[in-house]
């Protein structure tokens, strides 16, 4: 198989694990190596690209993720679009354990991460205002609730830094804000995606009630994460497969590109010098 993809899911082993004639591809970027090889599939006629954020065997914690190696390895085999599904907790009584969430804004909590392409000298500003695409977002939907799956159209996922969870107090302050749920992963990840004109969509598993939304909820473990993502995890691999076959055939009609026009910091007008990250790429 050439090793080219037009979609990109950052996801565990599981999703590749059942299709056939997976083809492991490593790839070298400016930033590192990415958690792990991609896992080169077709999936209903659609080259697909997938990477295990956390490396195939879970070795990599949220805080320590190379965000920018991963994100520029699905560019650079030619994705144009991304799938970011993610465990996630639960800030508000309404969204219970075993829902998904198709997030449409995140609020960054995290600290220290490499969080953007544009060190110089080349200097940009991409909008982040709504990084996550609405076409995308309204495949999930419709495909989640076609798999009979509890979804909530809307949420704002908060990105912890991790790898501890939230305290009590922590988390009574991130539901009476109003966000729905929280996370370790969502940021820099689907910013970055962003940066370099991918289109991006979100689907937050919800494993649990954060520590203290839930009056006679239990503190939230690592254990407890777990059981219940099991159960999600059977559910997302049949969603995301069945959403890559519904994508738009032109995904560069989605706009990701479009939205980097107008984000340079230096004032000037586009000319044949104002070349740009993401150009570079294939």
């Amino acid at each position: 198989m050439e090793q080219r993809a037009e979609i990109g899911v950052f996801g565990g082993s599981g999703f590749y694990s059942l299709l056939e004639n997976v083809v492991e591809a490593k790839v070298d970027t400016p930033y590192g190596p990415p958690s792990d090889s991609i896992f080169l599939a077709t999936v209903s006629g659609r080259k697909v690209a997938f990477l295990p954020r956390h490396g195939r065997n879970h070795t990599i914690p949220p805080h320590k993720i190379n965000y920018r190696a991963n994100v520029w390895a699905m560019r650079s085999l030619g994705c144009e679009a991304i799938i970011s599904p993610c465990a996630a907790g639960s800030l508000q009584v309404h969204v219970p354990p075993g829902s998904f969430v198709v997030c449409d804004q995140f609020v960054d909590r995290t600290n220290g991460r490499a969080d953007t392409f544009f060190d110089g000298p080349i200097v940009s500003h991409v909008s982040p205002a709504d990084t996550y695409d609405p076409t995308l977002r309204q495949i999930a939907i419709d495909t989640i609730r076609a798999h009979g799956i509890d979804c909530h159209e809307t949420g704002t996922v908060v990105v912890i830094q991790g790898p501890r969870f939230s305290t009590k107090a922590e988390s009574k302050w991130f539901h009476e804000a109003g966000w729905e749920v929280i996370n370790m992963t969502q940021y820099p990840e689907a910013y970055l995606c962003r940066e370099l004109g991918m289109a991006v969509v979100n689907i937050a598993l919800i494993t649990d009630y954060d520590s203290g939304v839930h009056a006679g909820a239990e503190a939230v473990t690592a254990h407890s994460v777990l059981e219940v993502f099991q159960m999600n995890a059977e559910r997302i691999k049949k969603v995301v497969l069945d959403m890559i076959g519904k994508f738009p055939t032109d995904l560069r009609g989605l706009g990701a590109r479009e939205g980097l026009t107008y984000s340079r910091g230096d004032g000037h007008a586009a000319g044949d010098k104002d070349i740009r990250l993401f150009e570079l790429l294939p």
